[in-house]
């Protein structure tokens, strides 16, 4: 379908067969300027087409692309590059200075591609180059087994990890996804999450997989022209996380045709079952997928949407082609309802963390196939006895309070049943006589809600050592650049 429009970006519309030719030129100028097989290429760019065209270029090129949050800052940026030692970087005119800067000091970093007008001396113009080479695809050295990204994890327990995904864990996973979102060419997909973010990353990657089209915007900071563009461009898929559902069960949605809409999916953190509720009545026409995964799987569980109703607390099931069991800390798999952590097995079992390789025997283990790897996230979870898992909360999240464990999530879901409460976060801070202390961090939309109320009502839904002993009202709670809730910055 070469002339079937791929991308909306802004006021640009480019068909695949643009997109290609982009690509193509691109990966010609990399391969020209010593981008080798199995080189790393960052791309610091925010959403956008050059951001797009340099992921497909580099894959071209017989590279590895390692997608760079736009609003990273130098020192960390710097990590990156030097960890993976960057061969190369596509980054904006106002990120070149500090590209050349780091050139410098990183020996590996050869070619910097430019987006925009002011291009330094040593760099090259992205502009340029697609008036400069040619459009015919590059040599394909690469197999599946080789690698296609690697994706750094937030570092929230140290130095940032590359997750390293080879092109046939990609693969596995998007047509995994797309078989249960029974996506066909005719969806549209807007995406407002950073494709430095695999979630965000994989709305391109499966868009463009089942031939559809992907409406790319660079973010969620204007909620009024996001739905208007839903509406416009007839969006039929729509991927959320959580502070964005929370954003727009705060607004009056009665004035936009959805009728188009045909699903909405999240990730990132499992929805309250009181937000599942409020978004169903707010999208009527939407199917919700309710979805749990992680970097080093990409994603592992879904929830049929027929079984919302009837498990609403519940992440769901393996996605096609994979396994899932709950073990204990001497790896015996577990009965229903009793709590332990999460193992995945199947073809989205990333290869492990870039030149670590310590911290790849900890999460990636040995499978019962010879060669196999099994991923063990990290996460406590319980099953049913029909098979459906539910998240706890993160091994490292847990509270312990009076000696008893407690799940920060299963407060949260309580909290967000409280009306007028938006969002929550609840975390554990050190107490001489408890042990940990519960606070709850809770932002509000109506101002008559008081310590004293919020207390009432936990009180009311959880058990004694549940309830929270301090409670903070906050007017927003920080985010990650993936929208997740820093918890850590709370602590």
């Amino acid at each position: 379908m070469p002339d079937k429009v791929a991308l909306v970006c802004g006021e640009q519309r480019l068909t695949y067969a643009e997109v290609e030719a982009m690509a193509n030129r691109l990966a010609q100028a990399l391969v020209a300027n010593g981008v080798s097989r199995g080189d790393r290429v960052l791309l610091f760019l925010q959403n956008s087409v050059e951001l797009v065209v340099g992921i497909f270029a580099t894959l071209k090129a017989n590279a590895v692309f390692v997608p760079v949050n736009h609003s990273t800052k130098v020192d960390k940026l710097r990590f990156m590059a030097q960890d993976c030692r960057a061969a190369g970087m596509i980054t904006w005119q106002r990120q070149a200075k500090t590209a050349v800067s780091l050139q410098r000091t990183i020996p590996s970093l050869k070619t910097i591609v430019v987006v925009g007008d002011d291009v330094p001396d040593g760099c090259f113009s992205f502009a340029g180059i697609q008036e400069t080479f040619g459009a015919e695809r590059p040599f394909t050295q690469t197999i599946d087994q080789d690698l296609a990204c690697l994706i750094y994890t937030s570092g929230s327990t140290g130095e940032p990890k590359g997750v390293m995904s080879a092109h046939s864990n990609v693969v596995f996973a998007a047509s995994s996804i797309i078989t249960y979102l029974q996506n066909q060419p005719d969806d549209i997909v807007l995406n407002v999450l950073p494709l430095s973010f695999d979630y965000g990353l994989y709305q391109l990657f499966m868009t463009f997989k089942f031939g559809g089209t992907l409406v790319l915007e660079r973010s969620f900071a204007y909620p009024a022209a996001i739905l208007k563009r839903i509406v416009a461009e007839k969006v039929t898929g729509f991927p959320l996380v959580p502070t964005i559902a929370a954003i727009l069960l705060q607004l009056d949605l009665s004035s936009f045709d959805f009728s188009n809409l045909r699903y909405l999916t999240n990730t990132a953190a499992a929805l309250s079952p009181s937000h599942i509720t409020a978004l169903q009545e707010k999208f009527p026409t939407a199917t919700l997928f309710s979805m749990y995964g992680l970097t080093e799987t990409k994603r592992t569980l879904y929830l049929p949407p027929e079984q919302l109703a009837v498990r609403p607390g519940s992440v769901g099931i393996p996605i096609p082609g994979t396994e899932a069991w709950v073990e204990d800390e001497a790896g015996n798999r577990l009965g229903a309802g009793e709590i332990g952590e999460l193992v995945i097995r199947g073809g989205h079992v990333m290869r492990g963390y870039w030149e670590r390789p310590d911290k790849s025997a900890e999460r990636f283990r040995p499978g019962p196939i010879p060669g196999e790897r099994l991923c063990y996230s990290g996460d406590l979870f319980r099953v049913d006895s029909e098979g459906y898992f539910y998240f706890v909360g993160r091994k490292d999240d847990i509270i312990k309070s009076r000696g008893e464990k407690v799940a920060p999530k299963e407060i949260e879901n309580v909290l967000h049943g409280l009306s007028g409460v938006v969002e929550t976060a609840v975390i554990g801070i050190p107490d001489p006589v408890l042990g940990e202390a519960i606070k709850a961090f809770v932002v509000v939309n109506d101002e008559t809600l008081t310590e004293k109320d919020v207390l009432r009502f936990c009180r009311q839904h959880l058990e004694d050592f549940m309830v929270p002993q301090q409670i903070e009202f906050r007017s927003a709670l920080p985010k990650s650049s993936n929208g997740k809730i820093a918890k850590k910055e709370l602590a």
